[in-house]
Parts: C-alpha cells; sequence; structure tokens
C-alpha cells in the first residue's frame, strides 16, 4: 500500500510538471508566431480614419518609449481565386518603415515582399489563404471591397485585380487570413485619400507593451486610442491560460487521489499499531508526540513520492520533443503532420514558478491527508487497548 501511494504521487507530479511544460511551450510558440507580424501596439481614433498622420507619426517616433511607427489600412474584404471565394483581412502598409510588418519579409518562402514597393496593385498572402484559393506568384486574385461605386446601373462593389508578389508562412492563424498590400494601393482601393486608420508601433520590450501604451497615450491628443498587442489578442491569450487552469485543476485530481491513499495507508499503520501506541501513551508520550509520528511517516512517504515525481517530470519536460520523435519512429506515426499543424515537434518550456507551485500544492495536500489517521492515532485510548489486549 506505501508503494502504492509512493507511485500514485510520483505520477501525478510527474504528469502536472510534462503537461504544464508542454502548454508553456504552445503558448510560447503561438505568442512568437503572432508577434513575429503584428505590431507592438497601435494608435487609432475614435473618429475613425486619422488625416493629420504624418504630425501624429512624427510626434510617435519622437517618444523614447516608440523605436519605430508607421502607417496602416485594415479592411475585411473577400479574395476571390479560380477554386473559391474566401474572406481575408487586407493590411495596406508602409513596405520600408512598417513595425511589425517589416519582418514578413523574414517568412517569405515564394516571391518577395518588395516588390509591393515596386509592382503596382501587388498583394502578399498567407500561405494557407493562398493554398485555399489555389494561387500562386504572378497569378490574378480578384478583390471585392466593403465600398460601393456609383455607375450608371446602380451601386456596386468595388473590384480590383491584383497581382500575387508574394507568399508568407509564419506558422500561425495569420497565414490563412492575412493579404498585405502597399499603402499607396490601399488608400486607392479603400478610397482614403491621403489619410490612414492608424499607426503601428514597436517597443523596445513587446513585454512592457500595456506599460509602455499608457505613457504613450498619455502623450498622445485626445480622442486617440493607443492598444497594446495583450488588447488585441486578448481572448487568443485568455484561452489558452483559461484552458492551462483547467487542465492543472483536472491533474490535481490524480494528486488527490495519491494522497487519499496516503491516507489509507496510514489507517491500517494506525489499526496495526495500536498495541504499540497504548504502550507509549503509558510511557508517557503526549497525544502530539503519538501525532507527530504518524505526520512525519506520511509526510515522508509524501516527500518520497514527490522528489520521484519531479524528478521524473523535469527529465520529461526538459525532453519531450525527442521522446516524442522517438514514439512516433517506434510506432510508425506522424503526431504532428506540418501540413495539418502549425508546428512539427512538441514544445515544452520548464517554469520554475510551475514546478514550485506544483510541489507545495502536492505537500499540502499531503499534509491535509495525514491529519485524519494521526488525529485518529493520538485519540486511542491505553487503558482500553491493554485492557481488551
Amino acid at each position: 500500500m506505501s508503494l502504492v501511494s509512493l507511485l500514485g504521487m510520483a505520477l501525478g507530479v510527474a504528469s502536472l510538471i510534462t503537461v504544464l511544460s508542454v502548454m508553456n511551450g504552445f503558448a510560447d510558440e503561438l505568442r512568437e508566431r503572432i508577434l513575429s507580424v503584428v505590431p507592438h501596439a497601435s494608435i487609432s481614433s475614435s473618429q475613425g480614419s486619422l488625416v493629420d498622420w504624418k504630425t501624429l507619426l512624427q510626434q510617435a517616433e519622437s517618444l523614447p518609449e516608440v523605436v519605430a511607427a508607421a502607417p496602416f489600412l485594415e479592411a475585411k474584404v473577400l479574395l476571390a481565386g479560380p477554386h473559391q471565394v474566401q474572406g481575408a483581412r487586407l493590411l495596406a502598409v508602409d513596405v520600408d518603415a512598417g513595425p511589425g510588418v517589416s519582418r514578413v519579409a523574414e517568412h517569405i518562402t515564394e516571391g518577395s515582399f518588395q516588390a509591393l514597393q515596386r509592382q503596382r496593385w501587388g498583394v502578399v498572402l498567407g500561405s494557407l489563404l493562398a493554398r485555399s484559393l489555389g494561387l500562386g506568384v504572378g497569378d490574378q486574385v480578384e478583390i471585392t471591397l466593403p465600398k460601393l461605386n456609383m455607375t450608371p446601373l446602380g451601386n456596386v462593389p468595388r473590384r480590383k485585380r491584383l497581382s500575387v508578389v508574394g507568399i508568407f508562412e509564419v506558422g500561425a492563424q495569420l497565414d490563412a487570413t492575412q493579404a498585405l498590400v502597399g499603402l499607396a494601393d490601399g488608400q486607392a482601393l479603400l478610397a482614403e485619400g491621403d489619410s490612414v486608420h492608424g499607426l503601428r508601433l514597436d517597443y523596445d520590450d513587446l513585454f512592457k507593451a500595456e506599460q509602455l501604451s499608457s505613457r504613450v497615450a498619455a502623450a498622445m491628443p485626445a480622442g486617440l486610442r493607443v492598444t497594446s498587442w495583450r488588447e488585441s489578442h486578448h481572448s487568443l491569450f485568455s484561452a489558452v491560460n483559461m484552458e492551462k487552469t483547467v487542465i492543472t485543476v483536472l491533474l490535481l485530481a490524480v494528486v488527490a487521489v495519491a494522497a487519499f491513499n496516503i491516507v489509507s495507508t496510514l489507517t491500517m499503520a494506525v489499526t496495526e499499531k495500536r498495541s504499540d501506541i497504548a504502550v507509549l501513551r503509558t510511557m508517557g508520550a503526549s497525544r502530539a508526540t503519538i501525532m507527530a509520528i504518524f505526520v512525519c511517516q506520511g509526510m515522508a512517504l509524501s516527500l518520497l513520492g514527490i522528489f520521484c515525481g519531479a524528478s521524473a517530470g523535469i527529465l520529461m519536460a526538459l525532453n519531450i520533443a525527442d521522446i516524442s520523435q522517438f514514439l512516433e519512429q517506434l510506432l510508425g506515426v506522424n503526431l504532428f503532420d506540418p501540413q495539418v499543424y502549425f508546428i512539427s515537434r512538441l514544445p515544452a518550456r520548464l517554469d520554475s514558478r510551475d514546478l514550485g507551485t506544483i510541489v507545495v500544492l502536492a505537500l499540502l495536500l499531503s499534509l491535509l491527508a495525514t491529519l485524519v489517521p494521526a488525529r485518529r492515532a493520538s485519540d486511542i485510548d491505553p487503558a482500553e487497548v491493554l485492557r481488551h489486549g
């Protein structure tokens, strides 16, 4: 029974450490891929478009918190290829100066990102978007915009044919939804004249985006809103954190079961050692001493299980990618098909805070589990036990 309790505690702790490390790895992978192409923050107006955006651009670039700033326009559009029609998010950017956008050039798989500047009416598509539309570099795509053209036949949606000059792949959902055009083309397509929808900002430290955005907002004129990447992608990362919390609670049930096994082990020990407890009491041992004996026994068992589980969990977390690759080769299966998933290997990141939290929670559950049988042992009446012994 002691061995079962020890193995149960080790299994629960190891499972928690490994799974939470994998969750951290997925969250980091998601954050890295998304932040490779999105701005750290953006400035927009509650009134709509920014007309005097060049003055605001100079003002933003003069702030010490801002590394770079660039104008942008965005709209939801329909793209029509030879295979199907699909909705997309059109982003018009300054190819030379766009922070967070210029990094798309690092993820170009076909064509050229700089072709947006050289070629009029060019577009760069995400890899999944291009694949679903059946398009490649040099093909034509018809774009339908949320604007109306006045014609003798009435109002008709604005359409334009664009030439695909590049395809990018960052390994995130943006590959299936993003289309980029040059700033001048975007202004013409959306009939915005010389105005833009906002400014995109880059900071020195993207993880301080909220704090830095508050400072930038205080320096901007009234009516402007500064939104950090944490706000614009709040729902996505909240879902990831919620999933991590739920999984943690569920896996803690394994540790709780192991703690109840400790209760069973100590209860059996108390039953077997009633005579010995009675003798100790008659020799002067106090109830607190008897209780401490069984608490120490239970905690020693728990500590050994937690140590073994933590060691196994750390080893698995640090080598989970190699372990998954070995299992793929052994079973002849592909757990993460690159054609389906955005990753090809199982990511993991061991967080010392998670490790400390797991160990502390396991110790607390174990301590609570030992109190009941230890209290029962201390309540044994030595006179009654020796009389019936």
